[in-house]
C-alpha cells in the first residue's frame, strides 16, 4: 500500500533533505484547534527503554561496511550512559553494545512487580536478577540474564537517531505505570487502568489484575480474536471525548482485518501472518495491543470493515477500529482523520522475541516517508512512542506520581510502592520505566532534546488540549501529565522534509 502512491501522490512535489530552511512567517492556529496542528498521528511501538535505543546518543561505533550515523555539529546530548555507568555500573553487569547483527534478542521480563524490583527504590541496580532472562532457546549471545543490559546505537537504530537529528525528542519521558503492553496501551487512551469490569471478565487472570486495576496482559473482552483470558474496562477514553466533539479518529492495526469474517454465532478469525526479516512467520494481530477493544463504547468486536473509505474516521459499523490498510486507503484519498493511532503488525512492532529494531525501522520509515508526501503534512504532527520498556535496562527512575500497596508491588519493599494507595486506588504504581518519545512535524523543533517530565498520558493530554476535549476524569493520569508543547515551535512552519532509506535508516535524496 505504501508503494501505491497513486496519481494523487505523483502530483505532490518532493522536498528533500537538502532543503533545511525554516519558514519565517508566523502561522496562526487553525480553526477548531488550539495549535496549527490539524492531524495527529501516534505511532505506538513495542517494548523499548530509552537507554536501550538512545543510551549513547549521539555517539555511534559505526562498524565498517554497515550503516553509519554521524551527528550534526551542535547536536545536544541526552541523559544517557556516562562512562561511569558503562564501566562501573551498580548492576551485576555493565551495559554493552549490541551490534546490528544481534538485532534479534530474547524478550525480557517486563511484568509489573519485577520491573519495580529491578528499580530497587531508585537504586536501579537489580535488572539482571529480576528482569533479565536467558537460557535454552533464547538468543542471548551468551550473555544470559545480563542481556538485559544491552543497548543499540545509531548503527542499528539509524532512522530513529536521524529523526532525532532533524526533529525533536524527549529524554525524560516515562511509562505511565510499571508493567507490560496492556497497561501502556490503556494509559495512552485513558490514563486509567481502573476500574475493570468484573461482569465482563473470563479466564485465568492471576497476575493480570490486582484490586480493581489491570497490571498485566489480558486480552480485551470485546474482541473475537482474543485469547481465553479477557477483561473489559469501565469508564471513558479519548475516543469517547473525540466522538462527543465530532472529531474524526481511528485506531489502525496490522492484522485487524479478519481472514475469516464473523458469521452468525461464529466469531471472526484473525489469521494473517507475515515473516520478519529473520524469516520467522509471525501472526499479524495482537488483541492486547488494541486498547479501544477493552471498552464497549469504542469496540468493534467482530472486526467489521468500514462501510466506505469516506466513512473512515467517522462512526459506522467499524466504530473507529480498523486494519492498518484502512489508514492508507483514507490518507491517500484525502480522508486523513484528525487523530490516528497506528499499530504495526507484530513482525514490525519492534517487540523483542519476534520483531527487531530493523523490522521496526522498515515500518516507521515507510510510514513517515509516505506521510510527508501528503498535502496534509503541512499541519500534521507524528508522535512516536512505545508501550513499555520490555524490562531493558535504563539508568533513570522517574518520580512516583501514584503510589500503591498490593501483593504485586515491590518498589520500596514487599507489597509497597510508597506507603499508600494514591486516590484510594491500588495497582497503579507509576511513573514506570523511561521510554523514548519523538515528535516529527513541520512544527517540531530541529535537533532538539526536551527534558520536560512527560509520560504516555502527555500524548493523551496533547490531543485533549488541541481539540478542547476536556479531561478523562476519575483520577486519570492525564490530570498530572507534562506538556509536549516545548517540542514544537508553533510560530514557524518548517519547509524541509526528511526521507530515509527503510533498510539502512540513512537519508536519501531520491524518493521513490
Amino acid at each position: 500500500m505504501l508503494k501505491t502512491a497513486s496519481v494523487r501522490l505523483k502530483a505532490i512535489s518532493v522536498i528533500t533533505l537538502l532543503s533545511l530552511q525554516l519558514a519565517t512567517s508566523a502561522t496562526p492556529a487553525m480553526a477548531g484547534t488550539a495549535t496549527p496542528i490539524k492531524h495527529v498521528v501516534v505511532i505506538f511501538q513495542e517494548n523499548v527503554s530509552f537507554d536501550h535505543y538512545f543510551g549513547t546518543y549521539p555517539l555511534s561505533d559505526n562498524p565498517k561496511g554497515e550503516p553509519a550515523f554521524h551527528a550534526r555539529p551542535g547536536t545536544p546530548g541526552v541523559n544517557g550512559l556516562s562512562d561511569g555507568l558503562l564501566n562501573h555500573n551498580p548492576n551485576s553487569a555493565n551495559p554493552f553494545r549490541l551490534d546490528r547483527s544481534q538485532n534479534y534478542t530474547c524478550d525480557q521480563n517486563h511484568d509489573y512487580l519485577p520491573e519495580q524490583q529491578a528499580a530497587d527504590a531508585g537504586l536501579v541496580d537489580k535488572f539482571v536478577q529480576f528482569v533479565g532472562v536467558g537460557g535454552p532457546g533464547c538468543p542471548d549471545y551468551d550473555f544470559g540474564p545480563a542481556l538485559v543490559m544491552g543497548y543499540y546505537d545509531g548503527n542499528t537504530t539509524t532512522a530513529l537517531w536521524n529523526y532525532a537529528q532533524f526533529f525533536a525528542m524527549n529524554d525524560n519521558s516515562f511509562g505511565t505505570m510499571f508493567g507490560p503492553s496492556t497497561p501502556g496501551a490503556i494509559n495512552l487512551i485513558s490514563g486509567n487502568t481502573t476500574p475493570y469490569d468484573t461482569a465482563h471478565t473470563i479466564g485465568e487472570l492471576t497476575g493480570s489484575v490486582i484490586a480493581t486495576s489491570v497490571v498485566g496482559d489480558p486480552d480485551p473482552f470485546y474482541d473475537d480474536c482474543g485469547s481465553p483470558a479477557q477483561v473489559a474496562m469501565l469508564g471513558t477514553n479519548i475516543g469517547d471525548l473525540l466522538n462527543a466533539k465530532g472529531i474524526t479518529w481511528g485506531w489502525f492495526q496490522g492484522g485487524f482485518k479478519p481472514t475469516v469474517p464473523a458469521k452468525g454465532s461464529s466469531p471472526a478469525v484473525c489469521g494473517s501472518a507475515t515473516p520478519n526479516l529473520g524469516g520467522s512467520l509471525q501472526n499479524d494481530y495482537s488483541a492486547h495491543h488494541e486498547p479501544f477493544q477493552y471498552y464497549l463504547s469504542t469496540s468493534n468486536p467482530h472486526h467489521l470493515p468500514p462501510s466506505s473509505v469516506e466513512m473512515i474516521g467517522k462512526t459506522d459499523q467499524a466504530n473507529h477500529q480498523y486494519d492498518l490498510t484502512d489508514f492508507w486507503n483514507a490518507a491517500l484519498s484525502g480522508h486523513l482523520p484528525a487523530v490516528s493511532f497506528l499499530k504495526a503488525k507484530r513482525s514490525q512492532d519492534g517487540h523483542a522475541g519476534y520483531s527487531s529494531p530493523l523490522d521496526e525501522q522498515i515500518f516507521l520509515v515507510n510510514t513517515i516517508n509516505t506521510l510527508q508526501k501528503l498535502p496534509e503534512w503541512r499541519d500534521t504532527a507524528v508522535i512516536i512512542a512505545w508501550d513499555d520498556s520490555d524490562g531493558w535496562y535504563d539508568h533513570v527512575m522517574g518520580p512516583i506520581i501514584k503510589q500503591s500497596m498490593t501483593s504485586l508491588d515491590g518498589l520500596t519493599g514487599p507489597g509497597q510502592c510508597g506507603s499508600t494507595n494514591t486516590d484510594g486506588v491500588a495497582g497503579r504504581c507509576g511513573y514506570g520505566p523511561r521510554l523514548p518519545l519523538q515528535v516529527i512535524s513541520p512544527f517540531a523543533k530541529e535537533n532538539f532534546v526536551a527534558s520536560t517530565l512527560t509520560d504516555q498520558t502527555s500524548i493523551l493530554r496533547f490531543i485533549e488540549d488541541n481539540w478542547s476535549l476536556g479531561r478523562i476524569g476519575n483520577n486519570s493520569y492525564d490530570e498530572l501529565a507534562g506538556s509536549l508543547r516545548n517540542m514544537f515551535d508553533f510560530k514557524h512552519r518548517r519547509n524541509d522534509r526528511l526521507f530515509l532509506d527503510p533498510s539502512t535508516g540513512e537519508p536519501v535524496s531520491n524518493v521513490p
